[in-house]
């Protein structure tokens, strides 16, 4: 089995080091009662032996493919002695997101456990997007919970000599050469239709002046909340849809309260697609899809967002991806280049990810079941806030589906609007009600 990247694995790991950028999965489990540790010991044992026991080895060649390799190294649990009150929880999830983390030099994943005052306890495990995506991260944490290991055995870090990795690493680049011309006919004809695109919905931009401090990174607001899945599943069927499509709806009329949307009103959602497979050792093994959504109609009647998500669907297993075609010439770009050329998505943007029904198995990691899980992808820490204003601001979705609840996790940075988590937790029941849904948060 090779351990070359994939292209679209190797552009992450590019542009996260060309922007100065990491983007992280956090998975949150609460405990009404206290944790069995040695059942989380074991958990943690599996994590250690499981698929997130890679790094990533650099290529000698400025213009090579990078390697998957036995991670070099992990961290210990951390068992937080002092008791918070439930309250903190959130603060102490933004302090675990900040944990150093290295793909490289490792570790590339934390578990950590903090005890509540109330006599309950709360368990965050922060990933490196690079290691994994949502599907694989769930898989990791199911086959952690049940003991079971990666049958992969990754060569260890500078096992090949630089002699040979040169070599090999040379040989890859010119077997890449027919992928890197396709890579430039797609990105022409990318080129052209975002040209086109752009003329057609021409409008002012102001961009807003750069203040003291700018050039600093900045939080990305964050919020999660909980609906009961048979409330939900009712709501959609009431309303003509799917689960899926009532996400879609419901992520759209986010936009709308935050502002994004484009001259006739509308909300271009984007969709990744799972394309993981059994055996599948990509770390980000999604494509993506698009849909325009009227927000307004969203709330009374899905039909006409049920059958735009079908379509777009049908024509993403048709037609082929050309951003994802256009990876290819990744490696050969500067760092600089890319970095200059990055987006983080469109002003009247939104990304609606959803995991669907999340392995029971996730869901215990000390043994048993957790009283609430959810997860949450923090795609952008590092950016400054004249980045996010130079992109227009950005706002996404993950959603998915464990121990009867629909959990929505939210992360959104609106330009010339107050951003704060309680602010977008706010808005967010607040789009959940227009739907005459009630969410609640821990």
């Amino acid at each position: 089995m090779s351990n070359v990247l994939d292209v679209l694995d190797q552009r992450a790991f590019d542009l996260g080091r060309a922007i100065g950028v990491t983007s992280v999965l956090q998975s949150v489990w609460v405990y009404d009662r206290p944790i069995d540790v040695d059942g989380l010991r074991r958990f943690h044992h599996h994590l250690q032996r499981g698929r997130l026991s890679r790094g990533i080895e650099r290529s000698p060649l400025p213009f090579g493919r990078h390697r998957w390799v036995a991670s070099e190294g992990s961290s210990d649990i951390e068992f937080v002695e002092l008791a918070r009150p439930r309250e903190e929880f959130d603060d102490w999830l933004d302090e675990q997101v900040n944990t150093p983390l290295d793909c490289e030099r490792g570790p590339g994943w934390h578990l950590a456990v903090l005890p509540f005052t109330d006599g309950g306890s709360g368990v965050s495990l922060v990933v490196l997007h690079c290691l994994t995506d949502g599907v694989g991260l769930c898989e990791a944490m199911a086959d952690a919970a049940l003991g079971r290991d990666d049958p992969t055995r990754w060569p260890a870090a500078a096992s090949r000599g630089r002699f040979r990795a040169l070599r090999e690493d040379a040989g890859q680049t010119l077997r890449d050469i027919p992928a890197v011309g396709r890579a430039v006919v797609a990105a022409i004809r990318l080129a052209r239709r975002s040209r086109a695109g752009a003329a057609a919905a021409a409008q002012p931009t102001i961009t807003p002046p750069a203040l003291p401090g700018a050039d600093q990174p900045t939080a990305v607001p964050m919020a999660t909340v909980f609906v009961d899945a048979d409330e939900w599943d009712a709501r959609a069927q009431a309303l003509g849809g799917t689960s899926n499509s009532l996400l879609v709806g419901l992520a759209a009329r986010l936009a709308q309260r935050g502002g994004r949307v484009g001259p006739d009103g509308s909300v271009v959602v984007g969709m990744p697609v799972n394309e993981r497979a059994d055996g599948d050792t990509r770390a980000n093994a999604i494509g993506n899809a698009a849909v325009t959504v009227d927000p307004e109609r969203a709330t009374t009647d899905l039909r006409e967002i049920r059958a735009a998500v079908k379509q777009a669907l049908v024509h993403y297993g048709e037609e082929p991806d050309e951003a994802y075609a256009v990876n290819a010439i990744i490696p050969l770009l500067p760092k600089r280049l890319l970095g200059a050329t990055s987006r983080v998505g469109a002003p009247n943007g939104v990304g609606s990810s959803n995991l669907g029904v999340v392995n029971p198995a996730a869901g215990r990691p000390d043994g048993t079941d957790a009283d609430y899980l959810a997860i949450k992808v923090l795609p952008h820490l590092g950016l400054t806030e004249a980045m996010l204003n130079r992109f227009g601001g950005t706002q996404s979705f993950l959603s998915g589906r464990a121990n009867g609840q629909v959990f929505i996790s939210a992360h959104s940075y609106l330009l010339d609007r107050p951003n704060t988590n309680d602010r977008l937790r706010q808005d967010l029941l607040s789009a959940l009600n227009d739907f005459s849904l009630t969410g609640m948060h821990l």
